[in-house]
């Protein structure tokens, strides 16, 4: 083990970096015959692997912190046997923070999942959804170009977050507009 990876051990207390855990999470995906296509991200979610063959995810996707659910075990005690159905996403999707895909779901190509989102019906091509219950926002190309305006308005810094912390003035420049732009 390398000297970094230990100290990275250390100081978080997990031996594996997001990058290897996303990696890990593919893997048992395709192993399980699920497709999984290329520049997928996955950080910090959970997958429900007892169905990997029901997991489908398309190419250029960013999954962060979210639950992947094939299965609904509601009927179990009652009919006994467990509901479970497919989950596929599309290309060039995000899927927000805190949220749920609920199995028997597709959510098409060129989608954002906002953020505490619950997927429990099919999502349009080329949306941005987000909610319990979901609603459409707006078109994804409308959402695009809102932000690309906004990137002529306010700070855009050409750092990652985790570099901002050593550039006082990448600092002052988004404190001081309250919005920005972060590599």
């Amino acid at each position: 083990m390398s000297f970094f990876k230990k100290i990275y051990c250390r100081l978080t207390g997990n031996p594996y970096s997001e990058k290897e855990i996303s990696e890990q999470i593919i893997s048992k995906i395709r192993e399980g015959g699920g497709h999984v296509g290329n520049n997928v991200d996955i950080f910090a979610s959970s997958f429900d692997l007892g169905e990997p063959y029901y997991i489908s995810i398309g190419d250029n996707v960013t999954i962060t912190g979210v639950k992947v659910l094939t299965h609904d075990a509601s009927t179990k005690k009652i009919l006994g046997y467990t509901k479970t159905g497919k989950v596929h996403i599309g290309n060039d999707v995000f899927i927000g923070w805190g949220s749920i895909i609920l199995p028997g779901t597709t959510i098409g190509d060129r989608v954002i999942i906002g953020a505490g989102s619950v997927v429990a019906k099919d999502v349009p091509n080329n949306v941005i959804v987000c909610g319990n219950p979901l609603r459409v926002i707006c078109a994804y190309d409308e959402y695009i170009e809102k932000n690309r305006s906004l990137m002529k308005e306010v700070p855009v810094i050409d750092l990652l977050p985790r570099d901002i912390m050593s550039s006082e003035e990448s600092k002052r420049r988004l404190i001081e507009s309250g919005f920005g732009y972060l590599l």
